[in-house]
């Protein structure tokens, strides 16, 4: 008979905390999680499955003008910003009663409350103030928007959180940021007719992506009248007279406007949470520091998602819940596999990558086959736009094999996940010149370059 009141008990309701919680319950394993918000995490409440919601309704405008040229007239259309938040409200409320679903179905407990350790073994839950013991602990908290707390005004800006349920949609927005969240609400917004600025303090959008990408998306972006300003920061926000925001900024002056977003990063959701009192250990950021299979310096106690700061995507986390079940559960060692993920950005147009950026991979290896192909999509010929598609694989020239694939343009995302399957199988450019391409397609160019655009020797393009 155990001496603890629970086999596991899961802090945090989001994808990693849910996975490794009902997974675990299914086992036969006396499980309690304890969410203090909702469940479903930042990906299903807050985070990428709304956004997604977003960036389809904002695509909306594109595709009434380009109907015109396939033969269609259009009528009148306006846009409900508040209809839009109703319909996300009541997609997330559905999911969340699958999150909830999977766990009663499973035979887990659920705790709405917030959970803080305190101790190796033990955990208060803060609506009742009662403490309860578990032999295991999963802290799966994920993170939290940084709010830039340095900056004088921070508290009139809103983050990502905010953008989900603002209750009129501004007509102006000034943003703050340079990644995927960034660039992505940029997008949504501006589609959506709000006036658009992107202010970012670095040289270019996206810094850990391709630079052909990150300058293809820069100038997509430009093209659709987002304006963007870069090596910049902002040093204060205040309020106007009539109510609007200024927004001080070292370089570009004072920017006025209706909202101004702050999307610079995300940080482990650790603060207060009792790792002092267990012992867990924390690195500078406050992520907890785990080992290999997920385990913290505690024996006891295990991190799993965003709040281990390790690679910051739902797949990622819902991997690393898996990983721990097969590994604490069914005798099976199993270690995260972080190698090559594939990943997507929902710009407009997107973003599909998986592997190392032409820059990475030239301080790799020695030298390296380019193949690269930018071209107008058949869907533009007919609608009008300039838009363009980029096609890149970068190839290790000693052994063929292709450690990088990176799309611009519309699908992106799906192109790379199979370009996933692809790369993590290992295989070589002539296995990609030997594939039938699928004609007509965008993704057809990824078999049908067959000569390198460029090599890069020793670092240098030759």
């Amino acid at each position: 008979m155990s001496s603890f009141d629970y086999d596991l008990f899961v802090i945090g309701g989001g994808s990693g905390g849910v996975r490794s919680g009902r997974l675990a319950a299914s086992l036969g394993k006396k499980v309690a999680i304890a969410e203090e918000y909702r469940f479903g995490g930042t990906c299903v409440i807050r985070g990428c499955v709304p956004k997604k919601l977003f960036v389809y309704a904002s695509q909306y405008y594109e595709h009434f003008e380009d109907a015109a040229g396939f033969g269609w007239t259009v009528g009148e259309s306006r846009f409900d910003w508040k209809a839009l938040i109703a319909a996300k409200d009541k997609e997330i409320a559905r999911l969340e009663g699958l999150y909830r679903k999977g766990l009663e179905g499973a035979g887990a407990e659920i705790l709405e409350t917030r959970a803080e350790l305190v101790g190796p073994n033990s955990v208060r839950l803060l609506n009742s103030g009662k403490v309860v013991t578990a032999e295991k602990i999963v802290i799966a908290v994920g993170g939290a928007p940084n709010t830039h707390i340095a900056l004088p005004g921070h508290e009139l800006c809103i983050s990502s959180n905010e953008a989900f349920h603002l209750p009129e949609l501004p007509k102006s927005i000034v943003i703050a940021g340079g990644g995927y969240i960034a660039v992505e609400f940029a997008n949504i917004f501006h589609g959506l007719g709000v006036e658009t600025t992107l202010i970012y303090r670095g040289a270019e959008i996206l810094s850990r992506f391709d630079q052909d990408l990150r300058r293809g998306l820069h100038e997509a972006m430009e093209q659709k009248g987002i304006r963007i300003l870069l090596h910049d920061h902002f040093t204060a926000v205040s309020k106007t007279v009539g109510g609007r925001l200024a927004a001080e900024t070292m370089n570009h002056g004072t920017l006025v406007a209706d909202q101004v977003m702050l999307a610079l990063g995300r940080d482990p959701y650790t603060r207060g949470l009792g790792l002092e009192a267990a012992g867990v250990a924390t690195n500078e950021r406050g992520a907890i520091i785990v080992d290999r299979y997920s385990r913290t310096n505690v024996p006891s106690i295990f991190a799993l998602g965003d709040v281990t700061d390790r690679v910051q995507l739902t797949p990622v986390a819902i991997h690393e819940a898996m990983c721990f079940i097969e590994t604490e559960y069914k005798n099976n060692p199993t270690s995260p596999d972080h190698d090559l993920i594939a990943t997507a950005v929902f710009s407009q147009p997107e973003i599909g990558t998986v592997g190392l950026s032409e820059e990475a991979a030239a301080k790799m290896y020695d030298e390296l086959e380019i193949y690269r192909a930018q071209f107008r999509p058949m869907k533009a010929t007919l609608s009008g736009r300039t838009e363009k598609m980029i096609m890149k694989l970068i190839v290790n020239a000693a052994d063929r094999k292709v450690v990088g694939a990176h799309i611009l343009g519309h699908d992106a995302g799906e192109m790379a996940q199979l370009l996933g399957i692809t790369l993590k199988a290992g295989c070589t450019k002539d296995d990609f010149d030997r594939t039938m391409a699928v004609h007509p397609t965008a993704a057809e160019e990824l078999v049908t370059m067959y000569s390198p655009s460029y090599r890069i020797r020793n670092g240098e393009r030759v």
